[in-house]
């Protein structure tokens, strides 16, 4: 049987109201033996904040479609019913924080996060790259790098790496983990020591 959007986001509203909370988030990762082998293609190496790290290096929101931005686009992906004004703002929906599983019904709640931070990205490799690059790394919605959460968790997440800060609900730490060597092994990203073995441990957990 073929299902139609509609038809499936009923259901899972419904399952939603018998308590299995809706998450709609972001590109699927790799599988976690997949993740395991890019880990191990991973170069480890010293952080180096040399030039040191400026948001503005990485250029955020672009213009996705229309007047959808990214930030608008990833809301619209990642929450239910969500309506937008003719500037393409979210003004309602429902959206459940896959970090925390907390749900809000209010945009402004939400913070979209880079899975890998941008100031991690600058100090394992992306000082080097082009603005360009750096853009399209910041604006990427084809690997798993953005979602939207709860914003004063993601204010406490910051520029952590894996080895310094995980989503508190644990049902989520295996596709947050392989979401980051996804992303990581995408870029060419280097590693520290620390970030290596916690991604080992979280991945043999998989």
């Amino acid at each position: 049987m073929r299902w139609s959007l509609p038809a499936v986001l009923s259901l899972a509203l419904a399952a939603t109201s018998l308590g299995a909370p809706l998450r709609r988030a972001l590109p699927t990762p790799v599988s976690a033996s997949t993740a395991r082998t890019y880990l191990s293609q991973l170069t480890v190496a010293t952080p180096s904040n040399s030039p040191a790290y400026a948001r503005s290096e990485f250029k955020t929101w672009d213009t996705i479609s229309g007047a959808c931005d990214t930030r608008e686009t990833v809301l619209k992906r990642d929450g239910t019913s969500v309506v937008t004004d003719s500037s393409c703002k979210a003004t309602s929906g429902t959206w459940v924080s896959p970090y925390d599983n907390v749900s809000t019904k209010t945009p402004s709640d939400l913070d979209i996060d880079h899975v890998v931070p941008l100031k991690e990205a600058w100090i394992s490799g992306a000082r080097s790259w082009t603005a360009a690059r750096r853009e399209s790394f910041a604006n990427d919605l084809t690997r798993p790098q953005l979602v939207a959460v709860t914003d004063n968790l993601n204010e406490s997440k910051g520029d952590k790496d894996v080895a310094e800060w995980m989503p508190p609900l644990k049902s989520y730490q295996c596709t947050y983990v392989r979401a980051w060597v996804t992303v990581k092994h995408y870029y060419d990203l280097t590693i520290d020591a620390d970030e290596k073995t916690a991604l080992q441990s979280y991945l043999a957990d998989c």
